[in-house]
């Protein structure tokens, strides 16, 4: 029987598989981020691209029971959507060096099935709400100055990258991109790295080196892949360089097959990420059980 993050793994192959990268294809400046209905929950995680990549308009989801007490329905021949949280496995374990005896929480990842209102009938639910992006350009360039602490940016270079022991993100000008949306794209892309330096997030593959192809570099990059379609969501711009390329979806595909833990977590590092560039509270991201 398949655990959740076989489940969940088997999901994104099957919208790559459909040629939908969920953390690129869905996202554009007009999207809201998914929630729930009844609680007004915004959902998190691996769940923002899971939802995300369903072909529904609307960013409400209900559970069943949560349908049938607003007095609603799933319309027949409707599938349900996952959503995952992490719950406590509660365990007593002897400490080999002190002999004592050690309560520990040991997590694991659960689901529970949604529907999105527009599966449903006699269902009352409001209009998708409007984001209100004046500037989207003058937004992204806030969010830029706003990150505290954030290394330093040169420009100038032939190539975008971030080096992890100089602390550094290398730019080529501004003018050497399409438009100012690619450039934001791919600098959001270059800050979510940096948020992995020791000194911030200290995440392992920015703080020792990662081999090319490996689990480790696979990894980080999604999170700078999706911590920065995260960024160019918030700001409002839309990701002005989308690959969606044969190529590129069978790269990704294939990375993701042999790790059924690794979009899981890289979705939620990349959350992290956002919240340290933007200067929020990254407590209601840590491991902890979920409310429907």
């Amino acid at each position: 029987m398949a655990n959740v993050f076989e489940i969940v793994t088997q999901t994104i192959l099957d919208h790559l598989d459909k040629g939908v990268i969920p953390w690129k294809k869905p996202w554009n400046s007009n999207i809201i981020l998914p929630r729930n209905l009844q609680t007004g929950k915004v959902y998190r995680g691996i769940n923002v691209w899971l939802l995300l990549a369903s072909s529904y308009a609307s960013p409400y989801w209900l559970t069943f029971n949560q349908i049938r007490e607003r007095g609603g329905s799933v319309m027949k021949g409707e599938k349900s959507s996952i959503v995952v949280y992490w719950n406590f496995k509660e365990v007593d374990e002897s400490n080999q060096d002190t002999g004592e005896t050690e309560h520990k929480k040991i997590p694991f990842l659960k689901y529970y099935r949604v529907f999105n209102v527009q599966q449903c009938e006699g269902l009352a639910y409001p209009d998708q709400p409007e984001e209100d992006h004046l500037d989207p350009i003058a937004e992204a360039e806030r969010i830029l100055a706003g990150y505290q602490g954030r290394p330093e940016i040169k420009h100038g270079f032939v190539k975008a990258c971030y080096n992890p022991f100089e602390d550094l993100v290398k730019m080529p000008h501004k003018a050497s991109f399409i438009n100012l949306e690619e450039y934001y794209s791919t600098i959001y892309h270059e800050l979510t790295h940096s948020t992995g330096h020791q000194s911030r997030l200290n995440r392992e593959a920015m703080n020792k080196p990662a081999a090319f192809g490996s689990k480790t570099y696979a990894r980080e990059e999604l999170v700078a892949e999706m911590g920065a379609a995260y960024l160019c969501g918030i700001s409002g711009i839309a990701q002005a360089t989308i690959e969606n390329s044969a190529a590129y979806i069978k790269g990704w595909r294939d990375t993701i097959s042999q790790d059924p833990k690794l979009v899981v977590m890289a979705a939620a590092m990349a959350q992290k990420a956002v919240h340290h560039i933007l200067g929020q509270q990254n407590e209601a991201f840590e491991i902890q059980e979920e409310d429907a």
